[in-house]
C-alpha cells in the first residue's frame, strides 16, 4: 500500500472546517451557559445576540463560502447574518413597541 494514499491523510482543506465547527459547537454550548447562568441580566441578550453574529458569520465564511460569491450576495448574505442578533437586541428592549406594531 502506498502510504501517500488519500485515504490515509484527510485533506488539509477539512482542517479549517472542522475549526469552525469546533468554535459553533464552542459557542453553543457558551450560549447555553451564560443563559442558564444568567437569567434575566439586563446585559444577556446583547451577549447572546453576538454570538448569534459570530456562529451566523462562521458558517457563512467557511460553509457557505461567501468571499467567493459576487459581492451583492456577499452583502445579502452579510444582511441576513445581522438581521437575527439585531431583531433579539430590538425586541428585548423594545419588545412593547414591537408588540403594539404586531397586534392587529
Amino acid at each position: 500500500m502506498n502510504p501517500e494514499h488519500p485515504a490515509r491523510h484527510p485533506s488539509s482543506a477539512l482542517a479549517p472546517l472542522f475549526a469552525a465547527w469546533l468554535a459553533l459547537v464552542a459557542l453553543t454550548l457558551l450560549s447555553l451557559a451564560l443563559g442558564a447562568w444568567f437569567h434575566g441580566s439586563d446585559w444577556l441578550p446583547p451577549a447572546v445576540a453576538l454570538l448569534i453574529w459570530l456562529k451566523g458569520t462562521l458558517v457563512a465564511r467557511h460553509f457557505i463560502e461567501a468571499p467567493l460569491a459576487h459581492p451583492f450576495i456577499r452583502w445579502l448574505l452579510r444582511a441576513f447574518v445581522a438581521f437575527a442578533p439585531l431583531a433579539l437586541v430590538g425586541i428585548a428592549f423594545f419588545g412593547g413597541e414591537f408588540a403594539r406594531w404586531a397586534t392587529l
